[in-house]
């Protein structure tokens, strides 16, 4: 790695940075103390996954159509086994929209909610709408 003398202004010093305080120091006194202990639990597990009955449509939306096509194309372009029998297609677009109609994809949907929250949607569980 190049020394500080290298970048510009070649023997200007490097500020460094002041040390802070203690996290003792800085979190003393009863309201800081709630808020930290109140977010760090919530922080560290993440989104959580919905466990109830689910919320969002059955249907496939025609964003997640395209992201499941496009992924599962690239897929089948880079030799992933194909799923369904062919009928002499070599297109990888073709095949992974052969694969969606029989819902063959082995692919999961993660539908973030607005509480970050989630619900997880296997294809096969999704209804897809043909055009």
């Amino acid at each position: 790695m190049a020394e500080a003398e290298d970048y510009v202004g070649g023997d200007a010093e490097w500020d460094e940075p002041e040390e802070e305080a203690d996290a003792e120091e800085i979190l003393e006194g009863e309201e800081a103390t709630d808020a930290v202990e109140g977010d760090s639990a919530e922080a560290q597990q993440g989104p959580r996954e919905n466990t109830g009955p689910r919320t969002t449509t059955r249907y496939l939306t025609k964003y997640e159509k395209a992201r499941v096509l496009g992924t599962r194309a690239l897929q089948i372009s880079m030799n992933a086994p194909i799923m369904v029998e062919l009928s002499g297609e070599t297109d990888p677009l073709k095949i992974a929209e052969k694969e969606l109609r029989e819902k063959k994809i082995p692919f999961t949907i993660r539908r973030y909610l607005p509480d970050k929250s989630y619900e997880d949607w296997s294809i096969a569980d999704l209804e897809i709408q043909e055009r």
